[in-house]
Parts: structure tokens; sequence; C-alpha cells
């Protein structure tokens, strides 16, 4: 390998995902080797030389059966100090879902902030920069690490998809709860300049005690418009439904729900499948997909978010800025 070239790595259940970025990239993934031995431990290496190359390693973050978000993780962090070790120049972990983000503060006493955590083993097995794409909190996420952060949004996948269907009825953007609310309004901004028109922005309450989570309010206006619904994750589909339920019982004329990392957890199918949503699009950020698509009655929409990664590592490599993705 020359130096400086560029290799990427995709482990795991995330080669398919990889080997669309890299055919994006016009080259192919570079090769290594992945064992498992009888006892759980596990083993990977690089099978060409790395020495002073720009290495990337994909690899999603999140927990499917037999193969939990803290055993990736450890595999993602030991594979990047592999190829420190073999002589890489750099290494750039890229995680289009991280792990253990949503807990990036103490909400109880002695709670963990484990969104630090995970920036600490990164760092610590020689990941000089990490990837994500819609982080569940940016600013917990970029204080969390000490090396260069990159955070990628789907955002305009979102608003091509929605651009190209929805025609000149009334719509509202509302996020499902307080927090993503400033996700919910860049998504709002963007939608609207491509449409040429205002949208209309709203949010529901969202209380959780012990796990349970409550409030239907509606802060803004969503009678005789269609709501689209903006999250960062998916996973029971219950805050989702929530507000959707919330949206429909004040006047919304449809409400279609959008977000980046389609989890589907527990019974995810059948709340989505509940008529209060008209639709629900993810990308594949999270490959394969815990259950089909037709799991969820035609509803699913699946966007390709591999052209986004690809194009944020060519620039990377080259030295660009990945805010002109987004016309920053």
């Amino acid at each position: 390998m020359t130096r400086g070239a560029l290799a990427l790595f995709a482990l795991g259940a995330t080669r398919a995902f990889g080997e669309a970025v890299a055919a994006r990239l016009g080259l192919a993934l570079a090769p290594h080797e992945e064992r498992e031995f009888e006892d759980g431990e596990h083993k990977a290496r690089p099978l060409a030389s790395v020495r002073d190359a720009d290495a990337y390693v994909l690899h999603a973050l999140h927990g499917t059966p037999g193969a939990g978000a803290g055993d990736k993780l450890v595999r993602l962090a030991f594979f990047a100090q592999c190829l420190k070790d073999a002589g890489a120049a750099r290494v750039t972990a890229v995680a289009p879902y991280l792990c253990y983000a949503r807990k990036d503060r103490r909400t109880q006493p002695r709670d963990p902030v484990t969104t630090r955590y995970v920036a600490q083993v990164l760092e610590a097995c020689g990941a000089d920069r990490v990837v994500t794409l819609d982080v569940h909190n940016l600013a917990a996420f970029q204080n969390a690490f000490r090396r260069e952060t990159v955070h990628l949004e789907a955002r305009p996948l979102f608003v091509a998809h929605f651009a190209g269907r929805v025609g000149r009825e009334a719509l509202v953007v509302v996020s499902p709860d307080a927090g993503g609310v400033k996700r919910a309004e860049r998504f709002r901004a963007s939608l609207a300049a491509a449409l040429g028109r205002p949208l209309a922005n709203a949010f529901v309450e969202k209380y959780r005690e012990q796990g349970v989570v409550s409030g239907e309010a509606v802060v803004g206006d969503v009678r005789g418009k269609a709501a689209i619904l903006l999250d960062d994750l998916v996973s029971t589909g219950g805050t989702l439904l929530r507000a959707a339920r919330a949206c429909r019982a004040r006047g919304a004329t449809a409400v279609h729900a959008a977000a980046t990392h389609g989890i589907f957890s527990a019974n995810a199918a059948e709340v989505i499948a509940d008529a209060a949503l008209d639709s629900m699009v993810v990308t594949n950020s999270v490959t394969p997909l815990a259950l089909a698509p037709a799991a969820f009655g035609g509803k699913l929409v699946v966007l390709d978010v591999a052209p986004l990664v690809a194009d944020a590592i060519r620039r990377l490599h080259e030295g660009g800025s990945v805010g002109e993705l987004y016309g920053e």
C-alpha cells in the first residue's frame, strides 16, 4: 500500500454496507480476517500492509442477537489498535450508529455517563478520529471526545424524500420530545427551502419516570396539516406512536415518521403498523434491519446513507470539508 493511501475496512455484519461505501469511492474493501474462538473471544487483523495508510474502519455499534453493542465496541477498538500497531498513519473509526449515545448525562445519583466511557475506550485503542451519523445529543458527543469528531446528518436524504412527495399540502414538522427540537428545526428549515414555502413546527411533551413515558400535550398548531415526526432513532416505536396519536387527536390530516436509525426492538412492528402512522422512513445505518420491511405493512421506507458516508470519507481523506455536504 502506498504512503497515505486510503484503506477502508468493514467489520462483521457491516460488510455489505461497507461494500456499498467502497463502490462509491471506487475501491475495494481492504482485506482482513476475523476469527471466533470457542470461548467467545475473537481476533481480527488486516491481511495486507497498512503501514503509513489512512485507515477507516466501518462498524455500526447497534446490538443484535449474539452480538451486543459492547461486543461490537470492543471489536472496533481492538481492530483500531491493531491497525496502529501495524503502522497505519491514522485510524478513523466510522460508526454510523454509535452505541450508548443515549446515556450522555446523569439523571439519577451515581448514574454512569456512558457516552464519555465509549469515547475513552476508542481513544485509548488508537482511534485518531470518530465519525458517526445523527448522534442522540450532538453537544454531549462532541464534548465526550478529546480527538477529532465528525458528525454526519441524514437530513438531506429526508428532505429529498419528503420534498418529492408532499406536493402543496400544508405541513408541520414535529419533534416527538423537547430534546429533539433543534434537530427538527434544522430539518424544517431545509425542507422549507427545498419546497420554497414556509412550514410550521411543533413538539410533543415527554416525561420519563422509572422507564415509563408519558405526556401528550402538543406545543404548536397541527390542525389541518400533515405532520412529519423527526427523531434520531426508533427502538420500540413507543415515543413516535405517542406523538403520532397526539397529533391525530389535535387534527393532523396525516402523520409520517422519520428516524435515522431503525433499531426496531421489542414489538416495534406492531407499534409502527398502528393506524396513527401513515409511513415510517429510516436509513440503512443499521444493517441488516432487525425486521423485514414487509413486517410494517408497506409503511417502511429505507433510504441509502452509504453515498453520504462515502462522500464524507473521501473529503476527510483529501483534506476537504465535510460541511460542504450540507452547503456549509
